[in-house]
């Protein structure tokens, strides 16, 4: 699973590619130079290196997700549980919760997502 990690310049790049798909890739190419400062042979660059990843399709100039962003980052966090907390996810929450000063509400609408699953 490793192979499929992306870096943080990759990460904004599939962000414009989830929050606009399907995209014609001209116009991926449009976004990137604004959002990015990217030239167009950067873009495909880092498109094929996703597509061949399996995140992302070209297919006929049109760009899309194979992986939802959803699936991409609950893999992510699958993994982080794996290698860095032996799959403990309470063992992950105490972790987390230390770094983190929540709100009371954040807390309820955490206790209630965990309820209701």
């Amino acid at each position: 699973m490793t192979n499929l990690r992306m870096g943080t310049i990759e990460s904004k790049f599939a962000e414009i590619i989830w929050n606009n798909e399907p995209i014609p890739s001209p116009e991926l190419v449009k976004l990137t130079a604004i959002s990015l400062d990217w030239k167009k042979s950067t873009t495909y660059t880092v498109l094929k290196k996703l597509c061949l990843k399996g995140i992302f399709q070209n297919e006929k100039g049109t760009v899309k997700s194979v992986m939802s962003k959803d699936d991409y980052y609950s893999m992510l966090i699958e993994e982080i549980l794996d290698e860095g907390f032996n799959n403990s996810l309470s063992e992950f929450i105490q972790v987390f919760i230390k770094r983190k000063n929540f709100s009371d509400n954040e807390i309820d609408e955490i206790i209630e997502v965990i309820t209701k699953k």
